[in-house]
């Protein structure tokens, strides 16, 4: 199961996405299972594919979560204040709501990988001060 951004969710399921390719390729490398995800990032793909594809990229979307392609790791309370505090500590970067959602599920889980096009990961840390590995 490898913890994964909104990125690659988008650029996975559009062609025409300039990280499509890398992407693609890069799933060979990750870990066999789902991708493991949060609903944050599931909305903003949701977003970002209707204005790329129309319906049919979220509907993609929908059918890969369905066939257990892609997990939604559940935020309860506990993982909800650590994104805030998260999200108060990288407020210059600025962080944002599903990238709090990334890391908090990550030192929950004790994942060590994400898999994302976004840059900021490299600057985030985990609460014992290690960062997340970025794929690709």
């Amino acid at each position: 199961m490898t913890l994964t951004d909104t990125g690659p969710l988008v650029a996975l399921l559009n062609r025409r996405d300039p990280h499509h390719a890398n992407c693609v390729a890069a799933t060979s490398r990750l870990d066999a299972g789902p991708l493991l995800t949060t609903w944050p990032c599931v909305t903003e793909a949701m977003y970002l594919l209707d204005r790329a594809n129309g319906e049919r990229g979220p509907q993609t979307l929908w059918e890969m979560i369905s066939k257990e392609m892609v997990e939604l790791a559940e935020l309860p309370l506990e993982v909800m204040v650590r994104m805030q505090d998260l999200m108060e500590k990288y407020i210059n970067v600025p962080m944002d709501l599903a990238d709090a959602s990334l890391v908090a599920v990550a030192e929950a889980r004790g994942l060590k990988q994400v898999f994302t096009l976004d840059g900021d990961f490299r600057i985030y840390r985990l609460a014992d001060g290690s960062s997340l590995e970025v794929i690709p």
